[in-house]
């Protein structure tokens, strides 16, 4: 059973041309048919025109009779056998085209009752004593004629006008399956290429937003499921290339954050080295407190430079997109104490993200997010004083977590905010950024299946909106710390 089926299965092109073909031959056999009724129809006018004749004859030779018996004229006589032997021809002429026909049965009696009339009208001017008698029979084969000729054109002409409603009939019938079968051609074409190309076509444009959830693959064995198995494959690798772009840029942030980490890291190298040395110098001397707290100095020292790594290293680290329940306040201190080296004197980067807010997240990437924003704000704000706020509260109506990531800089032109977070934009100088970035913040939101917008006013301050599912229970699934 499994072979046949896999057999009957026919992809697009088959089926095209599968509909094409009985669509010909259904065409040609109702165009034969069709030519056939109108032959037949051609057939039966030609032999109704010359049946009529016929009936013009035999009605000449009952009028040229019946003359001939009121006044005994020869001329009658003559003109009325000269009609008999035109009607007789006519009859020979016609017999052989009416073979094919149903009326074929009645030429014999037409022929006899014909050759009879015939017969009658030589023995009228010899019948003498049995004149009467001839007439009467003579009357009697004429009434048989003129009706046998009535009945001979009035068949046919019935069976013209039964043709012609047969052919309309067809005709209809033929317009009405034509009908259907277009509108189930339509239905197909519709279904099996317009259809998967419109999906093809949202998700390209999905993909373009960052979004790389597959097209589900239907079993049709055909050319679509090529195409949406070739889209897949496609969409994959896409989102390999995308994540290997996601590294690079974060490669790219490592690189513009290691200046600032040395720095960061300089300061409790220099206080543990400060207090080793004073430790050493004052060995012999010191007392016991005061060792214990130059040695918890250097703990905590230790501990300071520790976290700065572990975040770098965190940060650095590649790991599969996975959303678990995570404190947004833990992931915007990271990145926070991230890019706490590049600000400048005079930027203040204020939080109030609660600390009981928690959200489905890939803490991974949602840290790259605030990175980016973060730096795009700091290199926002040409001249201090000015401020980044990063802020966050639930809005409960929608089942969301609002983040806003706000600064003081100096805005987005108005003409260039609906392109920020295209591909390779960038309002930056030339080598000054890539246009990467706001696209990867894009596209990392979308896969949390949340959202993000941008307002600003040149001159005055931009602001992002973000916007993750939120679920009040994820507080009870916090991860101890």
């Amino acid at each position: 059973m499994t072979s046949w089926k896999g057999k009957l299965h026919l992809n697009i092109r088959q089926k095209v041309i599968v509909g094409l073909s009985a669509c010909i031959l259904a065409i040609g056999f109702i165009g034969g048919l069709s030519y056939n009724y109108l032959h037949r129809i051609e057939t039966k006018q030609h032999f109704v025109e010359i049946a009529d004749d016929l009936s013009n004859t035999i009605l000449e030779i009952r009028r040229y009779e019946k003359n001939y018996l009121l006044y005994g004229h020869t001329e009658d006589l003559q003109e009325n056998r000269r009609y008999i032997k035109l009607g007789l021809e006519t009859l020979d002429k016609i017999t052989p085209e009416a073979k094919n026909l149903k009326i074929a049965s009645q030429f014999p009696l037409f022929q006899k009752e014909f050759r009879a009339y015939s017969q009658l009208m030589e023995e009228l001017p010899k019948s003498g004593a049995f004149r009467a008698r001839v007439e009467e029979q003579l009357r009697e084969r004429g009434k048989n004629l003129v009706e046998l000729s009535h009945n001979l054109v009035t068949f046919e002409r019935q069976r013209i006008l039964e043709i012609i409603s047969t052919l309309k009939t067809q005709l209809l019938s033929s317009m009405l399956v034509f009908l259907g079968f277009m509108g189930f051609f339509v239905f197909i074409v519709s279904r099996k290429i317009i259809r998967p190309l419109r999906v093809i076509e949202g998700t390209t444009l999905r993909i373009a937003q960052g979004n790389f959830r597959p097209l589900p693959v239907l079993d049709t064995r055909d050319e679509t499921q090529r195409v949406v198995e070739a889209f897949n494959r496609m969409v994959a690798e896409l989102e390999k290339r995308q994540d290997q772009l996601l590294q690079a840029k974060k490669m790219s942030s490592l690189g513009v954050l290691t200046a600032g980490i040395a720095h960061q890291l300089n300061n409790p190298l220099n206080n543990i080295s400060t207090s080793c040395q004073i430790i050493l110098e004052d060995l012999g001397q010191c007392d016991l407190d005061f060792l214990k707290k130059m040695l918890t100095n250097v703990e905590q020292e230790v501990y300071r430079a520790r976290d700065i790594v572990k975040g770098l290293l965190e940060f650095s680290r590649v790991r599969d997109f996975a959303l678990k329940p995570i404190p947004l306040e833990d992931v915007v201190s990271r990145s926070i104490r991230l890019v706490s080296s590049q600000v400048p004197p005079g930027i203040d980067i204020v939080q109030e993200v609660p600390w009981n807010l928690v959200v489905q997240i890939d803490p991974q990437r949602m840290q790259e997010v605030f990175l980016n924003l973060l730096m795009n704000a700091i290199q926002a704000i040409k001249e201090p004083p000015g401020e980044i706020k990063v802020a966050a509260q639930v809005d409960t109506r929608n089942n969301q977590a609002v983040i806003t990531v706000e600064d003081t800089g100096v805005g987005i032109p108005k003409e260039e905010i609906d392109r920020v977070f295209d591909p390779f934009f960038t309002t930056k100088e030339v080598g000054a950024g890539t246009g990467l970035g706001l696209s990867i913040v894009y596209g990392i939101i979308e896969r949390h299946q949340g959202s993000i917008a941008v307002e600003s006013k040149e001159g005055e301050g931009t602001r992002f909106i973000i916007r993750l599912p939120y679920n009040s229970l994820d507080k009870e699934k916090r991860p101890s710390s």
